[in-house]
């Protein structure tokens, strides 16, 4: 129960820290999960939020979801959740009651803006991270370019180039892994006919 409690907080906190989506809470993530407690690795972060990104729903959920279950569970999911949702709910709220009383004020659009700009920088940050972490191969870097311009230049959905990235991961390993195969079989076949 006092892991719950401490997941449905800490996910709290990066819940009402996180300006921007799903890439603004992955070095809040990072911080309290990786450097402070050592509950996860940070490359089950980026696991995560993968798995966030393609599946249907708010990203930044989808990953404190998963995050969650990782750590406890169907329980450590709904603790992490409802503690990543909750400070939202609450602000929503609030705002909701006196929307028409923030927009008029200049001080609150300054506020957002300069929010926005923060979040640019930490989006930056994170996407340099995920990077530096990732497979650098050819064909990874290949699969990098044709999704960057399907997105970009073409406008295909995210939704296709996510399932074609993914198909194209797997067709790849189970291809690497048959070539190996044949490979070991090749080096076993000679040395059999040496003896």
């Amino acid at each position: 129960m006092k892991k719950l409690l401490k997941i449905f907080l800490i996910f709290f906190k990066i819940g009402s820290f996180t300006f921007g989506g799903g890439y603004a809470m992955l070095p809040i993530i990072k911080r309290e999960l990786v450097d402070n407690l050592g509950w996860i690795k940070e490359n089950d972060i980026y696991n995560y939020y993968a798995i966030g990104q393609s599946t249907p729903g708010i990203i930044a959920v989808n990953t404190a979801t998963m995050t969650g279950y990782s750590l406890s569970g169907v329980k450590g999911a709904l603790a992490a959740t409802s503690g990543f949702i909750m400070p939202s709910l609450i602000i929503i709220t609030l705002i909701a009651s006196f929307f028409k009383r923030f927009q008029q004020i200049n001080l609150f659009q300054h506020a957002f803006a300069a929010i926005q700009v923060a979040v640019v920088a930490l989006i930056i940050d994170i996407v340099i991270k995920m990077w530096q972490k990732s497979d650098k191969s050819k064909i990874s870097l290949l699969i990098f370019i044709l999704a960057f311009l399907l997105l970009v230049i073409f406008g295909l959905s995210p939704v296709f180039v996510i399932l074609g990235s993914a198909a194209a991961g797997i067709l790849i390993q189970y291809y690497r892994g048959n070539l190996q195969t044949a490979y070991h079989n090749y080096q076993k076949q000679n040395q059999e006919s040496d003896k």
